[in-house]
């Protein structure tokens, strides 16, 4: 698979490679040194991803991976599907790993071709239930990771648009 050719954007939208899909257990991960998919990790049992779970191509967050977005769609994809979406907005959070604290922010974002969240423009549109849902996938996550998780609260679309742009690999 060729990742280093798909454009972070198109059309207006913000191409996803999706990695784990809704409701996956096993957590995978793409190696670009073999342009496949791995199994990076199990999670706990009764825990599983909530939405599909990917990456923003040509794009370098503080961790040092491409930056990860959730998207929300009627039915999970695949490890490997380029969907389309829309950006709803970014939940902003400190991350603690062995005492060093950086940003691991959280991009949410629609599938264009989505029926049901098709009107869904931007993160305060969302059920106030899904987005708590969100928010406590990723403090368990990283609890189970050894890291500690931090919401510092949602920001809309139009910052999550700067934020990718400020991520775009030179």
């Amino acid at each position: 698979m060729k990742i280093s050719k798909i454009p972070t954007f198109y059309k207006g939208l913000v191409n996803v490679v999706i990695e784990t899909p809704r409701a996956s257990q096993n957590k995978f991960d793409f190696e670009p040194k073999y342009g496949a998919f791995t199994l990076s990790k199990t999670l706990p049992m009764g825990t599983v991803f909530p939405f599909d779970f990917g990456f923003i191509p040509k794009t370098l967050g503080q961790d040092g991976d491409p930056l990860d977005i959730l998207v929300i769609m009627e039915e999970p994809a695949y490890p490997g599907c380029l969907i389309h979406t829309r950006l709803l907005g970014v939940l902003e959070a400190k991350q603690e790993e062995k005492g060093k604290k950086i940003r691991n922010d959280r991009l949410v974002a629609v599938s264009n071709c989505s029926i049901l969240y098709g009107n869904i423009k931007n993160v305060d549109e969302l059920n106030k239930g899904m987005v708590t849902e969100i928010e406590n996938f990723f403090i368990d996550y990283n609890k189970h990771e050894g890291r500690k998780f931090e919401p510092m609260g949602w920001k809309n679309a139009k910052i999550a648009k700067k934020l990718i742009r400020q991520s775009i690999k030179a």
